[in-house]
C-alpha cells in the first residue's frame, strides 16, 4: 500500500476533524495546518515580498510536526502564555497537559523588523521555502529557568541544555503554514503521518494499538517488551526518532535497516508497523517522555512503552524518573496508557531475556542489554553476541561499523 493510498486525496487547510472509531487526538482535534490547493499558490505568490527566517533542522521538523498534527493541539510555535505555563507546570494556558516547549528562538537582531500580526516566510539554510509564521507574539525568555524546570539541569554537557543556551534569545509565538516538507531523503516509504497511521491503524481494525520509541537499533530488551505488549494489544508501531540526534548516535538510516530485519524476521507482519517519527531528540528525560506518549496519541496509539531511563541521557534522570512522571497525571488527563516496563537482560541460567520481576538469579548470571553498550561493542570492532541482538541486525551493524 503506499503512501497516498493510505492519505487519500489532498485536503483543505484545516479540514482534518474528530477521527471515529480511534483514540481522539490530543485535544480532540487532530490540527491541519498543510497548505494545498489555491491556499498554497496564494503563499507562494506572496512569499518573496515577506521578511524570512531561517529555520534549523529542530526547528524544520518542529515545523512539519505542528502543520501536520503531530503536535496537536498545537498550531504553531509557542506563544508567551503557554510557554510559561509548559515550563512551570507541564500544561498549556487551557490546562491541558504539554510537558515540552514547542518554540521558535532567533537573535535580538533578527526579531526587530517582523511586527506582530505580520507574516514570517520560514526557509531551510539553503533558502528553500518551507512555509510561513503568523507572528502573533514576539517575547524574551529565561534560557537558565528553562534549562532548569525542563531538562533539570544547567549543565552545558547536557545536549538539550547546550542546544537551548545556543539559541537565539528572542522567541516567535504564532500559529504555522506548511508549504513545502523538509527533506527526508531515504525515508519516503516510512514518512506517514498522524491521518496516515491512524487510516492504516482503521483498515487493520485495530482497537489497541501500542507506540515504541527510540533513537536506538532494537536490542534484545527492546524486543522482549514490545512482544510483551503485543501479547495484550491489536498492533505495534515501532516509531523511531529519525531527526537530529547526538553525533555519537547511530544514523537513521542505519537503525531503520535494523527495524527491518527484525520485523522480517521475528514478527508477525501482520501486526505491526513501521513508520519514522521527524523529530528531533531533546534528550529530556521524563518530561520527553510524556511528550513521545502524548504525539503518539496524536497518531493513533492507544498505549505507549515506557522503558529504564525514557528518552534520558547520561546520568541526568533516575531510572524510572519517567514512570514516575506519567503516573503523576490522571489517566483522563493524558489520554494514552503507559505499559511500564523495568530494566530488562539476558540471564544465562533462564537463557532467555527477562526482568527483575521474572528472574530469581543474581548479577552474575545477567547480561546487560543497553544500546549504550552496543555503541560502546561497535566502536571497540568486538562482535555483538546473540544475547543483545538478533543476528541479521548484529550484521546490518557490523557492516556500518566498518565503514566509519
Amino acid at each position: 500500500m503506499t503512501l497516498d493510498q493510505l492519505t487519500g486525496p489532498p485536503v483543505a487547510l484545516g479540514a482534518a476533524g474528530p477521527d471515529t472509531g480511534l483514540i481522539p487526538p490530543h485535544g480532540g482535534t487532530l490540527v491541519d495546518r498543510v497548505l494545498v490547493g489555491e491556499a498554497r499558490a496564494e503563499a507562494l505568490a506572496r512569499a518573496a515580498e515577506l521578511p524570512k527566517v531561517v529555520l534549523n533542522a529542530r526547528a524544520m521538523s518542529d515545523l512539519e510536526l505542528l502543520a501536520v498534527g503531530a503536535f496537536s493541539p498545537l498550531q504553531g510555535f509557542m506563544r508567551q502564555a503557554d510557554y510559561q505555563r509548559v515550563i512551570h507546570e507541564m500544561r498549556l494556558a487551557t490546562g491541558l497537559v504539554w510537558t515540552l516547549p514547542i518554540t521558535l528562538a532567533v537573535r535580538r537582531e533578527e526579531a526587530e523588523h517582523p511586527r506582530e500580526g505580520s507574516r514570517v516566510v520560514l526557509i531551510t539554510p539553503r533558502e528553500e521555502l518551507l512555509g510561513v509564521l503568523h507572528l502573533e507574539e514576539k517575547y524574551p525568555y529565561d534560557k537558565l529557568e528553562e534549562a532548569r524546570l525542563v531538562y533539570g539541569t544547567d549543565d552545558l554537557a547536557h545536549p538539550g541544555v547546550a542546544y537551548l543556551m545556543g539559541r537565539g534569545d528572542v522567541l516567535l509565538g504564532g500559529q504555522v503554514e506548511l508549504i513545502n516538507r523538509p527533506p527526508l531523503a531515504g525515508f519516503e516509504d516510512c514518512r506517514l503521518d498522524p491521518a496516515a497511521t491512524r487510516a492504516l491503524f482503521r483498515e487493520r481494525r485495530w482497537r489497541t494499538v501500542v507506540g515504541f520509541q527510540t533513537r536506538n537499533p532494537i536490542h534484545r530488551s527492546h524486543e522482549y517488551i514490545q512482544k510483551c505488549a503485543l501479547e495484550l494489544i491489536d498492533g505495534l508501531l515501532i516509531h523511531p526518532l529519525v531527526g537530529k540526534t547526538k553525533l555519537d548516535d547511530v544514523p537513521s538510516e542505519v537503525r531503520l535497516r535494523c527495524y527491518s530485519e527484525l520485523i522480517h524476521h521475528y514478527f508477525p507482519a501482520s501486526r505491526v508497523v513501521l513508520a519514522v517519527f521527524p523529530g528531533a531528540m531533546r534528550y529530556a528525560g521524563p518530561r520527553e517522555a510524556t511528550f513521545h506518549a502524548l504525539v503518539r496519541k496524536n497518531y493513533g496509539c492507544t498505549h505507549f512503552i515506557v522503558g529504564r531511563d525514557a528518552a534520558g541521557v547520561g546520568q541526568y534522570y533516575a531510572p524510572y524518573a519517567a514512570h514516575d512522571l506519567l503516573r503523576s497525571f490522571r489517566r483522563d488527563e493524558l489520554g494514552i496508557e503507559p505499559l511500564f516496563f523495568m530494566e530488562s537482560f539476558f540471564c544465562r541460567r533462564c537463557d532467555a531475556v527477562v526482568s527483575t520481576r521474572t528472574c530469581p538469579h543474581g548479577d552474575a548470571d545477567r547480561v546487560a542489554l543497553s544500546g549504550t553498550r552496543v555503541r560502546e561493542l561497535l566502536r571497540r570492532g568486538a562482535p555483538l553476541p546473540p544475547e543483545f541482538t538478533r543476528p541479521e541486525v548484529a550484521a546490518v551493524l557490523a557492516e556500518w561499523a566498518q565503514e566509519i
